[in-house]
């Protein structure tokens, strides 16, 4: 394969000559390089080598100390002390302190600042109130000195160091400096270099960052490509250090290009969300029929390139709780059509399936449609843009909805609890809007628990449970291809998408 070498047009922050600059892109367009903006995966993902959390999560999913040493949590496991390390700077060289801390999660929470995504905020006590302007402070926020921050929250909550690693999270200067919309400050491994919209970003390393993970390379170019096949070709004539291989794409790249591939299950589910209050869907019966319906194994060969795990719930692999012994339904048209019509459907049934206009999906739904077809259930693909898709979904509109769940936190309460809790149907994420008293006591018990055997064996409770009530065409959990450039080395694929900071990748 060609490959060149792509050298950086500017100097680094800390002076010298040009060096090679690592090439990555994303396929969006970042909405903001604002932590309190942040409300997508590409604004995430650059925030991430931009700022820093009290908590983060490393490449591997594992929750670390971040801006915070070290914390405690009481016995009633309602209120965390986190102690901050001394003497972090940020970029401008200021000082950064829990007031910044506290000042940025008020900033994230306050309804003026447009952000819209600063639920991992809201366990904090008083936070709803401050959202909803009854209170003019959060009563749970309490700095005691520059280095030592007191929260406590509404209700034990065990994923709360883990919510605090979210992007939205992070700290900036608080109140933000002059120009910070244009020229964001943070204490990340990166510092912000330019923004040319719609083209890429450009970010410098910091040659004074506080962790022991410095940037390994001077410069990192993160270039917007919307396009699968772009993206390929572009990684493939040298101008990119790392790409997704596209699914179409699978058996040729692990033909021409074995040696640079990487392989990591994703924590993430492929789906087809069932409107449990719509017609015939109300059935448990008729929901399992379109599980039985579905021949998931041969859609995963013939579709996906074989990339995914069939899955029996709704928790991946590496997720604890996850049951492996949790089989999938399997593919039987027949037990199908007698579930139809011992629900009053000997004739099967006509419903509508939503899906955005990703390309992946495309022919995956027109297979699903021939699967169903099989067993009486005929319907009809409805194809829209993402936000148009979606928001028919969270609205009720929908029969199905072919979706996926990407895990915002490694832990099965981020599956569970906002894909079947009945307190987020809709919006929430419970595109089912699935009601199961049951189900709702069993997550609501595990959210509470500190015990980490605990946790998971309720999680396994509650992901059987919803596997019987059958709010989902349950797919699988996909695996995640990506090609590495031989020039590179020290970059792996993250298992959460804000865990890889760059800050190991070289160029040989």
């Amino acid at each position: 394969m060609k490959r060149l070498l792509v050298l950086s047009a500017f100097l680094t922050a800390c002076g010298g000559t040009p060096s090679p600059t690592l090439q990555y892109y994303l396929t969006n367009e970042p909405r903001s390089l604002d932590p309190a903006l942040s409300t997508d995966v590409p604004s995430g993902e650059i925030v991430a080598m931009l700022y820093d959390g009290v908590t983060q999560f490393d490449v591997d999913g594992h929750l670390v100390p971040g801006l915070a040493s070290r914390w405690e949590v009481d016995a009633a496991a309602t209120t965390y002390t986190f102690h901050l390390r001394a003497g972090i700077k940020f970029h401008d060289g200021s000082d950064l302190t829990t007031a910044d801390v506290a000042g940025s999660w008020k900033r994230a929470l306050d309804p003026k600042s447009g952000g819209g995504r600063a639920w991992p905020l809201l366990p904090i006590a008083g936070a709803r109130a401050f959202v909803a302007g009854t209170a003019g402070d959060i009563s749970g926020l309490r700095v005691v000195d520059d280095t030592t921050l007191v929260v406590t929250i509404e209700s034990p909550l065990s994923v709360f160091p883990k919510l605090l690693a979210m992007p939205v999270a992070t700290v900036a200067p608080f109140p933000l400096p002059d120009g910070f919309a244009d020229h964001p400050v943070g204490s990340g491994p990166w510092r912000f270099a330019s923004w040319a919209r719609g083209s890429e970003v450009l970010v410098a390393r910091n040659p004074d960052y506080w962790g022991t993970s410095k940037a390994a390379a001077d410069s990192l170019r993160i270039r917007i490509i919307p396009e699968a096949m772009t993206i390929a070709a572009e990684y493939e004539a040298g101008l990119l250090h790392v790409a997704e291989v596209p699914f179409s794409e699978t058996e040729r790249w692990e033909t021409g290009h074995p040696a640079e591939l990487q392989r990591r299950p994703a924590i993430r589910q492929l789906y087809v969300a069932i409107n449990t209050t719509r017609g015939p869907l109300k059935d448990v019966r008729v929901r399992q029929a379109l599980n039985y319906a579905t021949d998931g194994g041969t859609l995963l060969r013939t579709v996906m390139g074989g990339r995914g795990i069939r899955t029996g719930g709704s928790l991946p692999p590496g997720i604890a709780g996850y049951d492996s012994t949790l089989a999938p339904y399997p593919f039987d048209p027949a037990k199908a059509k007698e579930l139809l019509a011992a629900a009053g459907f000997p004739n099967g049934i006509d419903l509508e399936l939503y899906r955005t206009a990703r390309s992946e999906y495309a022919r995956l739904a027109q297979s699903l449609q021939q699967s169903l077809a099989q067993a009486g259930i005929r319907v009809t693909i409805v194809e829209r843009d993402g936000p148009t898709a979606r928001a028919a979904s969270a609205k009720g509109e929908a029969d199905l909805f072919l979706t996926d769940w990407y895990a915002d936190y490694p832990d099965a309460e981020g599956f569970l609890y906002p894909l079947f809790h009945s307190s987020n149907k809709g919006t929430g994420g419970n595109r089912a809007f699935l009601g199961d008293a049951e189900l709702d006591r069993t997550i609501a018990a595990m959210r509470a628990s500190t015990d980490t055997l605990e946790q998971a064996r309720l999680a396994q409770v509650a992901d059987a449970r919803a596997h019987e009530l059958a709010p989902w065409i349950f797919l699988w959990a996909p695996m995640d291809l990506w090609a590495l450039s031989p020039e590179v080395t020290g970059w792996r694929i993250p298992a959460i998408f804000n865990g890889q900071r760059w800050t190991d990748v070289r160029l040989r």
